[in-house]
């Protein structure tokens, strides 16, 4: 025979610190409590702060038409077009002036001056052959005309023959000139169709740049309302994270403890022998 018995046992204990310590934890956490008064609210020198951020956010200008000016100027191309027209003109001005004229070989042997030139050597060969003719009594034979027309052949003949070099040069000259002023013109025109384009990359870029502008104001008032309950709160929990560890160490614990037990027929008899001679004494009268 066998059986088995349960208990129930209730347990407190309490901590108490190293003596020699007590004190100086005991002033650690006075002063800690000491500051929760004080943690809740802005001391003089973060409130005057915070208020001045704030009074410098409200009075900063709006600045979105200027803003709003700009970025589309700029997405418009800066201005770097404004002159294309002017230079394309005087590229034309040059075609269509003498310079183009000149290039095309139009004034090679037309030049009105050589005419004059001309005429002062054909008057001068015509009088000198003339007269020498007419002093041999000979004048407007045969070989009077003969020698007029190689006078005034070779009079004529270097001087047309230098001007045409000349006025070949000239149009070579003019011709590469025109060239080089076409791609000086072709080269400007699109360095500034490049500015346009960089000018308008700005521009999208600027769009962006110009609203975080606009929210600069309202932003920093947000920053200064945030810091008005992030200080604060920042103080408490500190406070909290430096007693809050050191709390936990003290106090009185509590705690319950079950258990069972199976004893032997011999502890079951020893228990029950007392109990059992006397129920004997009543039944029997012994």
């Amino acid at each position: 025979m066998s059986g088995t018995s349960s208990t129930s046992q209730n347990q407190s204990s309490s901590v108490a610190p190293y003596t020699p310590a007590s004190t100086g934890l005991n002033g650690i956490l006075g002063s800690l409590s000491g500051m929760t008064g004080s943690a809740g609210t802005l001391n003089a020198g973060q409130s005057g702060a915070l208020g001045q951020i704030t009074a410098n956010a409200n009075a900063t200008p709006s600045n979105t038409s200027t803003i709003n000016s700009g970025v589309l100027g700029l997405l418009n191309g800066g201005g770097a077009n404004n002159n294309n027209g002017a230079i394309s003109n005087n590229l034309g001005t040059l075609n269509n002036g003498i310079v183009g004229q000149t290039a095309s070989g139009a004034n090679i042997g037309a030049n009105s001056g050589l005419n004059n030139e001309l005429q002062a050597i054909n008057t001068g060969v015509t009088n000198q052959v003339n007269s020498q003719f007419a002093a041999d009594g000979r004048s407007g034979s045969p070989g009077n005309s003969m020698a007029l027309g190689m006078g005034i052949a070779q009079g004529d003949a270097p001087v047309i023959a230098n001007q045409y070099n000349t006025d070949t040069s000239n149009a070579l000259n003019s011709a590469n000139n025109l060239y080089a002023a076409g791609n000086t013109t072709y080269g400007m025109l699109n360095n500034d169709q490049t500015q346009a384009n960089t000018n308008f990359t700005n521009g999208i870029a600027s769009e962006a740049n110009g609203v975080t502008a606009e929210n600069a104001a309202p932003n920093a008032a947000l920053t200064a309302a945030s810091a008005q309950f992030g200080i604060p709160a920042s103080q408490l929990q500190t406070l909290l994270g430096s007693i809050s560890p050191v709390a936990a160490q003290f106090g009185t614990q509590t705690g319950q403890a079950n258990g069972t037990a199976t004893m032997s027929q011999a502890q079951q008899l020893a228990l029950l022998g007392p109990g059992l001679g006397g129920a004997s004494k009543l039944l029997f009268g012994a």
